[in-house]
């Protein structure tokens, strides 16, 4: 039955404990390189990795695989294997996002961590060892910061809204005087946290996203009493064969239908 659908499994409490006590040591090994000049390498050319990469998520595959063999992986900085698909569950790992604002000394990175089964997430943890903050969520009975339930806000006359210009650009004219763009946030898991813990209205998010930016951050989202939709209004699925996804909406509310009907509108290319 959809784990989704109802409060959290022992076996999803259990998850989470795993997660957030990994998260926490993945956390740790990051911090010994934050603002030490890790050595960088560039994926594709043009987006980095450091060893400070590598190293969190040599941990995280080795600690949680140990104690979860029958689960998948799939994480950012490892090889992917389909072999997951057969697994049951499927850890969703990003060991650093947020690496661009990580090797700049930005403050607004985190250990991404979930557990899926059959599309959907049943316990994620972002861990932001520089800003002290630990998020998490089970399905159905809410969505924390460093234990104290979290929830979106509600909407002002003043919107707080991210991502890219040219969706920003797009929202119908009553809503464009209403809005107050913010910094860009190299973190996207970072970003929707923030969605969750009231300090964010909304973001786009750009084609491109992958799993691992997304996954545990959507349900920590979804039990703040947000969501994360894309183009035809649906909640992404993770841990299939395809693991990335095209433009997305999330906020909460009336807000949130208007920015679903913007990207339902945009150009995916």
């Amino acid at each position: 039955m959809p784990a989704l659908d109802q409060l959290a499994s022992s076996e999803a409490r259990e998850d989470l404990d795993l997660l957030r006590d990994a998260a926490r040591e993945a956390g740790a090994i990051a911090m010994r390189y934050f603002g030490n000049n890790p050595q960088v390498w560039m994926k594709g050319g043009t987006s980095p990795v450091s060893e400070a990469d590598h190293a969190a998520d040599a941990y995280l595959r080795e600690t949680l695989l140990k104690e979860r063999p029958g689960y998948g992986w799939l994480s950012e900085e490892t090889a992917d294997d389909h072999a997951r698909l057969s697994a049951r569950r499927t850890f969703v790992v990003d060991p650093i996002d947020g690496t661009r604002g990580f090797l700049d000394g930005l403050h607004s990175w985190c250990v991404s961590v979930a557990v899926v089964e059959d599309g959907r997430s049943l316990a994620g943890v972002l861990e932001c060892p520089a800003k002290q903050e630990t998020y998490w969520a089970l399905p159905g009975e809410g969505a924390f910061l460093n234990g104290k339930r979290i929830h979106v806000r509600a909407l002002g006359d003043t919107v707080d809204i991210g991502g890219p210009k040219p969706l920003v650009d797009r929202m119908p004219e009553a809503w464009q005087g209403r809005l107050r763009r913010m910094p860009y946030i190299p973190s996207l898991a970072y970003r929707l946290a923030m969605i969750a813990n009231g300090k964010l209205d909304a973001t786009f998010v750009k084609p491109s996203a992958h799993d691992w930016d997304i996954a545990a951050a959507d349900l920590i989202l979804s039990e703040a009493g947000g969501a994360l939709l894309d183009r035809s209004g649906e909640r992404p699925r993770y841990a299939g064969e395809v693991i990335n996804h095209g433009a997305l909406a999330a906020g909460s509310g009336e807000l949130l239908d208007v920015l679903a009907g913007v990207i339902a509108g945009a150009d995916e290319g």
